[in-house]
């Protein structure tokens, strides 16, 4: 399995690493922004949902991209979880990655599920991705600027424990509020409908940019890299205005997907 993560590992941003230093929004992050999806979907949004998952919810599903991680039969969605802009470039001057990467995956599942004609099984998968994808887009560092393996590669200290720049964002600064997905849910989700609306007009590579436009942010800590309290106060809006947009924007998607025709 270590040899499985590290091989995995390697692509996602040309290193290797540890399966404590995977790329992606924790759990709770990934849940959160299903949970605040499911409040926003239209009854017939809602339906078709529940006719292509079944009994599982957009918030369980969220987190299925990385538990296929260890099925050697998806190793093609590894690039899928990024996107790699670095600094005076934009999506289009990038270099790409050849199987694909985040914005890539995201507009081919998209397409596909408006198109339609797909088995149980793919529209499944399809949607999957879509509410994986949306969510990590809308984490920072999944905008890589290529010179630190999207801020894995920033060793530093986490209320006196060794840690990374990515972790911090994936998981750490969420994690330590002792919240639940749904608990998280309930504190920040409280938009108003003209930002709603805002938010749902916006296209995918707007959301990549809006991350883009957050690294320096991101990267301002102390030379010393001891990074406790005031980071977090810092920066915890931002995490948690990043969970609330991707669950209302994941929920506008979905909803134009399944609009009634």
């Amino acid at each position: 399995m270590t040899k499985l993560f590290t091989f995995l590992s390697i692509f996602i941003f040309g290193f290797t690493t540890t399966t404590n230093d995977m790329v992606r929004w924790g759990q709770n992050g990934h849940r959160t922004t299903g949970h605040i999806a499911e409040q926003y979907l239209t009854d017939n949004a809602a339906k078709e949902v529940k006719r292509v998952l079944g009994n599982e919810s957009l918030a369980e599903v969220s987190t299925w991209m990385d538990e296929v991680r260890s099925d050697n039969s998806y190793d093609y969605m590894v690039t899928w979880h990024y996107v790699t802009i670095p600094e005076g470039d934009t999506y289009g001057t990038a270099e790409k990655e050849e199987d694909g990467d985040i914005i890539w995956a995201f507009e081919k599942a998209v397409s596909e599920l408006k198109e339609g004609g797909l088995s149980a099984k793919e529209e499944a998968e399809h949607l999957k991705v879509l509410v994986h994808l949306v969510g990590d887009l809308h984490q920072p560092l999944h905008v890589g600027n290529r010179t630190d393996r999207g801020g894995n590669d920033v060793r530093l200290q986490w209320f006196w424990e060794n840690s990374n720049l990515h972790r911090v964002w994936d998981s750490e600064m969420i994690d330590d509020k002792q919240l639940s997905f749904t608990e998280l849910s309930d504190f920040i989700n409280h938009p108003t409908q003209e930002e709603i609306e805002e938010w749902q007009s916006t296209s995918v590579l707007e959301w990549a940019y809006e991350s883009q436009a957050l690294l320096p942010k991101v990267y301002n800590m102390p030379k010393n890299k001891e990074l406790s309290y005031e980071y977090a106060f810092n920066n915890w809006d931002t995490v948690e205005l990043r969970l609330l947009k991707a669950g209302v924007r994941m929920a506008g998607l979905i909803n134009e997907i399944y609009a009634e025709r």
